[in-house]
C-alpha cells in the first residue's frame, strides 16, 4: 500500500537523506531507527507530503495518510470528549463508541484539555488516530511522555485494531513497542556533502 523509491529529502533546504526506497503492505508496520537528527522527522513530514522531497517518489492511497508529531494537537479549552468529536466532524467519522476506553480516558471524558497531565494528553492525541479513519499513518515517537502500561494500550490499539483492518504505519521510535517488526535504519541513507538539489522549505 505505501510504496517509496529512491525518495531524497531535505531540512532546511539541504539533503539529509538520499534514495531511500522501501515498502510497507495493509496490516504492515515499520519501525524508522537512527541517531538523533539523522532524518527521521523529515521522512516522516516528506512521506506525508508536508514537505517536498528533493526526488523519488511515494505512493499511498490518495487522502489515507495522517501524520501526527509529538504535538498532541489537542484544544485545551475543549473537554476530551468535545475533542474527540471535533476530529470525527472534521474527518466525517462516527466518533466510536468504544475509543475512550481503549485509550483509557472514560473517566476524563468531562475534562478539559488543558488540564490534561502529559501522558493524558498524549494518549487523547493518539486516540484521534482512531477517529479520522486514515489508513497509512506516519507517527513521530508517538509514545512520547506515556508510561509502560499507556504504550501498551497504544500497542494493543495498533495492533488489533489499526493493522488488522488493513492499515499499515511508519514509526520513528527508540522504544520496544512490545511486538516483532521489521526495522530501517536510515544511517546508510545520509546524505553526502555533494549530494546534488535542495528546497527553499523551513524545518518546522
Amino acid at each position: 500500500m505505501l510504496r517509496v523509491q529512491n525518495l531524497t529529502c531535505a531540512r532546511g533546504g539541504l539533503p539529509v537523506l538520499a534514495d531511500v526506497s522501501f515498502e510497507v503492505a495493509a496490516g504492515e508496520v515499520l519501525i524508522l531507527r537512527g541517531p538523533n537528527g539523522i532524518g527521521k522527522t523529515t521522512l516522516l513530514r516528506t512521506l506525508a507530503g508536508l514537505q517536498p522531497a528533493i526526488s523519488g517518489e511515494v505512493s499511498y492511497p490518495d487522502d489515507e495518510g495522517a501524520y501526527a508529531s509529538h504535538a498532541d494537537g489537542i484544544k485545551t479549552a475543549l473537554t476530551v470528549t468535545e475533542n474527540l468529536t471535533f476530529w470525527a466532524d472534521v474527518h466525517g467519522a462516527a466518533l466510536p463508541a468504544d475509543i475512550l476506553e481503549t485509550f483509557d480516558l472514560a473517566d476524563l471524558r468531562d475534562r478539559l484539555g488543558g488540564t490534561l497531565s502529559a501522558g493524558q494528553k498524549r494518549r487523547l492525541g493518539l486516540a484521534r488516530l482512531g477517529v479520522i479513519g486514515r489508513k497509512v499513518l506516519f507517527l513521530d515517537e508517538p509514545t512520547v511522555s506515556l508510561d509502560r502500561f499507556s504504550v501498551k494500550l497504544f500497542a494493543d490499539w495498533l495492533q488489533n485494531r489499526h493493522l488488522a483492518a488493513g492499515g499499515l504505519a511508519v514509526i520513528a521510535t527508540h522504544i520496544d513497542l512490545g511486538f516483532p517488526a521489521p526495522e530501517l535504519d536510515l544511517t546508510p541513507f545520509k546524505a553526502s556533502l555533494d549530494t546534488g538539489g535542495g528546497t527553499d522549505e523551513a524545518f518546522l
